[in-house]
């Protein structure tokens, strides 16, 4: 646990003394960190026909409150602005308390699809009468899940009319505590599929987990005065930002994409399955028939920008790279969390402190000069810049406003001519 996320002048660091400062705040061991945390050898173990590694920045996120615990966050991304814009967003949510978050619980559903089952009523319901005796089979397959609190809770067979066809298909609702789950849901619902078409008196198919994890639910909920987000008017049109992204799927493609700026990197720096959250995430957004944003916005009573955001959130602690990949471990332990559910809270909250301050941006100055102004360096250094000439060049862009690599070759080339 974090004794402050409050690091002022950590830009001004070198990498390695940012490194020693977080590690210092958190008594995390973060040398993992180091040369990016894999070797070749442990990637064989984990892909096949593997070739190398590839590298991807990871940075800290800071000043986040989340339910009253100071949090520093790590974050893969290659994207600039990123994690400046959740800083900064957390800094601003600081007087009023940080984020609060709830969630659902770890649960998890696998699928079984039946067919050519004649009485699919009547086959539905004989299923739901032999819930207790399939619900102890798949249990077998995982007792030291259940000895951890775990385990399949109950069945949903659910009856899907489509085009032509009439599906069955059972659910298989998991409890699966710190894991992710996949690997758990799915040996189960192989375990159960003969017994379910028997039952049935058909056949089985698929039998596998549903990404659209509606019922492993994650909640972050957070409050910024109108002085901090840049005044009244601003947190007026951050409001119609937000009505634009409810109302239409083009521009709360970009909105929610702004929301996995932040969670995706979380979920990436600690060894969590990025896609599982992405698809859970976006078909979240469309749960009631349009694709929507999954934040909301709103003020309350005292003026005070109050926004919200509820998203899927299918993240573990134990299994896959988050327990194989050194890098991911040194994650977790800078993070101090000791659940996923703990894990579950703060990628939430940092997926709205990203939102927020991208659609603060786009809300007052625009959001092109934030991130063009942290894009310069990656121009400057595509341009041949090394050393001290990186930021030399890249504040020479910033000034002319002409952030591409072609006017940077230029500016490079007057800057080492008056040297």
């Amino acid at each position: 646990m974090a004794r402050t996320s409050r690091l002022s002048g950590l830009r001004s660091l070198a990498p390695h003394e940012r490194r020693a400062r977080v590690a210092d705040e958190t008594g995390a061991d973060l040398g993992a960190f180091e040369h990016g945390g894999i070797a070749l050898d442990q990637a064989d173990r984990m892909v096949e026909h593997a070739i190398g590694t590839i590298g991807i920045p990871v940075g800290v996120a800071t000043n986040l409150i989340v339910d009253g615990r100071e949090v520093l966050v790590p974050m893969a991304t290659e994207e600039p602005s990123v994690i400046a814009a959740a800083s900064n967003v957390a800094r601003m949510a600081r007087p009023l308390g940080g984020f609060t978050t709830t969630t659902t619980g770890p649960i998890m559903q696998a699928q079984v699809q039946l067919l050519d089952v004649a009485d699919v009523h009547a086959a539905r319901a004989r299923i739901l009468e032999r819930e207790a005796e399939v619900l102890d089979l798949a249990n077998a397959q995982d007792p030291r899940l259940v000895e951890h609190g775990g385990g399949a809770r109950r069945l949903d067979a659910r009856i899907i009319h489509g085009s032509g066809r009439t599906h069955l298909v059972v659910h298989l609702v998991v409890d699966v505590r710190d894991a992710m789950g996949a690997n758990a849901v799915n040996t189960m619902a192989e375990a159960t599929a003969p017994l379910l078409a028997s039952i049935a008196e058909g056949r089985h198919l698929l039998r596998i987990l549903t990404n659209k994890a509606d019922l492993r639910l994650a909640r972050a909920r957070v409050r910024i005065r109108p002085e901090d987000v840049g005044g009244a008017q601003v947190v007026a049109d951050m409001l119609e930002a937000g009505a634009l992204a409810h109302d239409d799927p083009y521009r709360a493609a970009t909105h929610n994409k702004g929301i996995m700026n932040g969670v995706t990197a979380v979920v990436l720096a600690t060894g969590n399955d990025t896609r599982a959250v992405e698809a859970g995430a976006h078909a979240h957004a469309a749960r009631d028939g349009q694709y929507r944003s999954l934040s909301t916005w709103e003020r309350d009573a005292d003026g005070n920008l109050a926004a919200t955001l509820e998203l899927p959130m299918p993240v573990g602690l134990v299994g896959g790279a988050t327990r194989s990949h050194p890098a991911a471990q040194a994650a977790v332990r800078m993070l101090g969390v000791e659940t996923a559910d703990e894990l579950a809270r703060i990628v939430v909250a940092v997926g709205l402190a990203q939102n927020i301050g991208a659609v603060r941006a786009l809300s007052a100055e625009g959001i092109q000069r934030g991130h063009m102004g942290l894009h310069a360096r990656n121009v400057a250094v595509s341009a041949g810049a090394a050393g001290d000439e990186v930021d030399a060049l890249a504040a020479r862009l910033v000034a002319t406003g002409a952030v591409r690599v072609d006017a940077a070759e230029r500016e490079l080339a007057e800057l080492r001519a008056g040297r």
